[in-house]
């Protein structure tokens, strides 16, 4: 009876009762206080997706090096690191791209485990067919810094690269000409710029799968991640991150991280603390990974929020809460019990509006045509939505990550162990 009146179900304020019918009407204006913050976040991407994404802010003219003329600034020298771990059907697309970026100085490491992974030999055709780019192969021998594999590969390179900014870059990214470029701008705006890191996003491939991805990062993740940007909120993937090799040692360099398999929310966290600032870039983070499906995905998708998780507890209690469906019974509820509105009337005017504010970010996102129809569309959507709280659940019931074929167990504050199989006797 106390739970049925407080949503307005039931009786009202009776003896008794009274205590019981304040505190359901209390946690109803939270909820609609609630309804409306997220609402907000939705119109602050909205504003973000259409005059900050894909814009390069203005810069000084800018030469190539020592011979730059008047009135013009050197860009400084990137090191571009790529941690590498097999080869998909769309690598060597991808990682030739970084060959032909339109920057005027650069060197490119690349970083595999051992000399027998199928990227080392995608790799070495790539520098022999570009003999004017600066490319290295750099195998990381098992170095071992923490239990982080990513860090682990690219410690090596890290110790050889030769300027003052790094790029480091995901195998799956690929790179448009003036990718480099965009990135520096959004660095050289201010000296304090420490981390310019990219939207993730997807290219256009073939397959739901590859539709169910692109609405993914579209609308739930660029919603989350633009808004954080402009509110100032940690929200750093580091698929993409060019940053400032002084601000990285101010925090003791990318291997004080390697405990943490989400080393980029603490690298970027550290950062902020240390007074350097986050950017994320004009240009997503357009990812090609050629082997891809909706099971893999998932996978993905459940891997986060168990990190989420554990790194941020309180993401027990609200990240329920923002996922449309969730929050659209509560907040039909919470209309009903104070203003006596239909539930239902409220709940399918939520969902539309939310249905259609995502369509809007998605195709700001992409900035052109979308490779798909609005009924597919419509249809990832709803499944998006749909299974939300079920990988959100499952994540608490399974707290065991499994990474490149390992397995580790995530403590509170998202230090990682990893599980060592049982030896066979």
């Amino acid at each position: 009876m106390p739970l049925a009146g407080a949503w307005g179900v039931g009786g009202g304020a009776g003896a008794g009762g009274g205590g019981w019918w304040w505190a359901g009407r209390l946690l109803c204006a939270v909820v609609l206080l609630g309804w409306a913050f997220l609402w907000a976040l939705h119109c602050v991407a909205l504003w973000a997706a259409r005059w900050r994404l894909h814009r390069t802010p203005p810069h000084p003219p800018v030469g190539g090096g020592a011979g730059a003329g008047a009135g013009e600034q050197a860009l400084p020298g990137v090191s571009v690191v790529k941690p590498l771990l097999g080869a998909d059907p769309n690598l060597r697309a991808n990682l030739a791209t970084f060959f032909t970026m339109e920057y005027p100085h650069f060197e490119l490491l690349f970083c595999v485990e051992e000399e027998a992974d199928p990227a080392a030999l995608v790799v070495r055709q790539l520098i022999e067919q570009h003999p004017l780019v600066s490319a290295k192969l750099v195998c990381s021998g098992g170095s071992r810094v923490g239990v982080n594999p990513k860090i682990n590969n690219m410690q090596p390179a890290l110790q050889q690269a030769a300027h003052a900014f790094l790029l480091i870059s995901d195998a799956g990214v690929r790179m448009r000409p003036d990718t480099l470029l965009d990135m520096m701008a959004h660095m050289l705006q201010h000296d304090k710029v420490g981390l310019v890191h990219q939207m993730p996003f997807t290219c256009d491939r073939p397959g739901f799968a590859a539709t169910f991805e692109k609405v993914y990062f579209g609308t739930a993740q660029a919603r989350i991640y633009l808004a954080a940007d402009l509110l100032r909120i940690n929200c750093h993937v580091g698929m993409s991150s060019l940053v400032r090799r002084e601000a990285l040692d101010d925090i003791g360099g990318l291997a004080a991280f390697a405990d943490y398999l989400a080393e980029d929310f603490f690298l970027a966290k550290a950062l902020t603390a240390h007074g350097w600032r986050l950017r994320v870039a004009g240009q997503p983070a357009w990812q090609n990974a050629g082997s891809y499906s909706l099971t893999s995905f998932l996978e993905r998708l459940h891997r986060w929020a168990q990190l989420r998780v554990s790194m941020l507890p309180l993401m027990i209690l609200l990240e329920p809460l923002s996922e449309c469906l969730v929050l659209g019974v509560a907040a039909a509820l919470a209309c009903r019990s104070l203003f006596g509105w239909e539930p239902a009337a409220v709940y399918l005017l939520h969902a539309l509006a939310w249905f259609l504010s995502d369509w809007l970010l998605l195709c700001a996102a992409q900035q052109g045509p979308l490779p798909f129809s609005k009924f597919h569309f419509a249809i990832a959507w709803w499944l998006r939505e749909a299974i939300g709280p079920s990988l959100f659940a499952l994540a608490l019931w399974k707290p065991r990550v499994r990474w490149r074929s390992r397995d580790y167990r995530i403590a509170w504050g998202g230090v990682a162990h990893e599980i060592k199989p049982k030896a066979k006797y």
